[in-house]
């Protein structure tokens, strides 16, 4: 996600992720530094709390990954539609400098 910000927003991000990342504390291993306990079972910690954390991080990536992927496709449809309004307005180019070709002759 990163690659696609510019590079001052892209270390801010990076910079906020790091920071939000302290705070968790060892996924799965009971309540995070945040002051939010996660829920009874990551509270308890133990394989069940690794294993819902492990869910949990599959999860948002997937997340992440169709949000990206959403964002991709509306770039590419957001292109061929600039694409299709250049040759449109091309064509008006050439609509005009007919006219114009059309009155010098007149003359």
């Amino acid at each position: 996600m990163a690659r696609f910000l510019r590079p001052s927003i892209r270390t801010f991000v990076t910079s906020q992720l790091r920071m939000s990342s302290d705070q968790l504390g060892e996924l799965g291993k009971g309540a995070g530094k945040g002051g939010g306990a996660g829920g009874s079972i990551r509270e308890a910690g133990g394989s069940m709390g690794r294993k819902q954390a492990a869910e949990e991080e599959m999860y948002f990536k997937r997340k992440e990954q169709e949000q990206l992927a959403a964002l991709k496709q509306h770039h590419q449809e957001e292109i061929e539609h600039h694409k299709k309004e250049i040759e449109r307005m091309q064509r008006e180019i050439d609509r005009h400098k007919g006219k114009i070709r059309k009155l010098k002759h007149d003359d």
